[in-house]
């Protein structure tokens, strides 16, 4: 029998300082976010970062909560309900970090008599500190806990056809009647070395103008060549002229090279060159989570404003969208119709 297991990032259970602290520890600690020795990674995140930075976030958190919870929690559920309504096998979700374990999701689906699961990161573009980070722990709890089972992953889709009608779509609605000077394409960043990590020809990464651009099966793993894709194909979808969009990169931490250019830099200097009316996208994102709605939507808004911009809009992601929980629905009733 198949089943789904759709997983996202997942959340703190309050947005408190109590329950930001483990959470953090454990999205911290893991060796694909903050890939250095685990001496070291032990070091910086709970010897420097967990000193401050859990009464940081748990004040940007509360900034977001809703009375449901987690907005990325209360989405992720309602997106589970809607799709788990279009398709004829059993759905299950689950979280990388958290209390909706993905061992939980598993579990799930073997009670419902599951052997055969397709594994949705709920990313479009592929990253070794999302995607990968998920697919790992899911075979070494399959390996440990459900050897009866097979696993199916759908690495990124970053690129489908109908995945990027939805995105263009959800941009061109939510831009009806804002008249907006440019168009900022913003996605997560990771640091520089995760990119060449991931660079299975371990050649063709050289992070310049080019080698995202040149075909390579580098491209299959390489975050920076999908964002870019990414933003391509809705721009050309949407026929947004080049002078106005751009692309950027957020969430930065500090020490290390991050992608560039930074999005809050970035975003600050637009005033002075004359952008008033600026929208912002994440497609990093399928489901608002706090680097969406405080990051960009409270603070990128709030620094446009005080650098003499005038109108700031976020756009949300994807979320709940109908044709979107279609879209989802037809990969897997593809998957479970012809395999």
């Amino acid at each position: 029998m198949k089943g789904v297991l759709l997983v996202n990032l997942g959340s703190p259970e309050s947005p408190t300082p109590k329950d930001v602290k483990p959470y953090l520890d454990e999205f911290l600690m893991d060796k694909y976010v903050i890939d250095v020795p685990y001496l070291l990674r032990a070091f910086l995140v709970r010897g420097i970062i967990l000193r401050k930075r859990p009464e940081n976030a748990a004040e940007a958190y509360s900034k977001i909560w809703t009375k449901e919870g987690s907005p990325l929690v209360v989405i992720s559920k309602n997106v589970h309900k809607k799709v788990q309504n279009k398709v004829n096998v059993p759905v299950a979700l689950a979280m990388r970090y958290g209390t909706m374990t993905i061992q939980k999701g598993m579990q799930e689906l073997k009670d419902k008599g599951v052997t055969e699961i397709l594994l949705l990161p709920m990313y479009p573009q592929y990253a070794m500190a999302s995607t990968k980070t998920i697919i790992v722990l899911a075979e070494e709890l399959r390996k440990k806990h459900f050897p009866e089972m097979k696993i199916k992953v759908i690495n990124s889709f970053y690129n489908k056809k109908d995945y990027i009608q939805n995105l263009a779509d959800s941009i061109k609605n939510h831009l009806e009647g804002f008249d907006y000077d440019h168009l900022l394409f913003s996605y997560h960043g990771i640091p520089e070395r995760h990119i060449r990590k991931t660079d299975i020809t371990k050649s063709h990464c050289k992070m310049n103008k080019t080698c995202c651009v040149t075909a390579s099966p580098a491209h299959e793993f390489c975050y920076r060549h999908q964002c870019h894709e990414t933003t391509r194909q809705v721009v050309e979808l949407l026929g947004i002229p080049k002078e106005k969009y751009s692309q950027t990169y957020q969430s930065r931490l500090a020490g290390d090279k991050w992608l560039d250019p930074y999005t809050d830099v970035e975003i600050n200097k637009m005033p002075s060159k004359g952008i008033k009316n600026l929208a912002v996208v994440t497609p990093a994102f399928v489901a608002d989570c706090l680097e969406t709605l405080e990051e960009i939507g409270m603070r990128a808004h709030e620094e446009f404003v005080e650098n003499g911009g005038e109108n700031f809009k976020a756009i949300p992601c994807l979320n709940e969208d109908e044709a979107w929980m279609d879209t989802i629905a037809n990969w897997i009733n593809d998957w479970s119709n012809n395999n």
